[in-house]
């Protein structure tokens, strides 16, 4: 038999009958799309806006921009989009009151 084969046949072997770590791989579903963030994105410049949680990670803000298909972070206490939740919670209130 050649001993390549033979070496690789072996390293399998051992490979099997190794237990298994108690380590977990890091998923890149649970990795931080936004590693920094941007103060200065004007609002009449987004095209878009996606909202992230993720375990682990602080609260996301993704936006597209109009003139590029580049996606920003911002942060999440920007004023302008602060006032925007605002808007959007209260908008959701008010549509489920007159539902009930």
């Amino acid at each position: 038999m050649d001993v390549k084969i033979l070496a690789v046949l072996t390293l399998l072997t051992v490979a099997l009958h190794l237990p298994s770590s108690a380590a977990k791989p890091i998923s890149l579903v649970e990795r931080c799309w936004c590693r920094s963030t941007l103060n200065t994105v004007p609002k009449s410049s987004i095209r878009e806006i996606k909202f992230l949680h993720t375990p682990n990670c602080p609260f996301q803000v993704i936006a597209k921009l109009k003139n590029s298909d580049r996606e920003v972070c911002i942060n999440p206490k920007t004023k302008w989009l602060q006032q925007y939740l605002r808007n959007a919670i209260n908008k959701i209130k008010k549509s489920r009151k007159r539902s009930n």
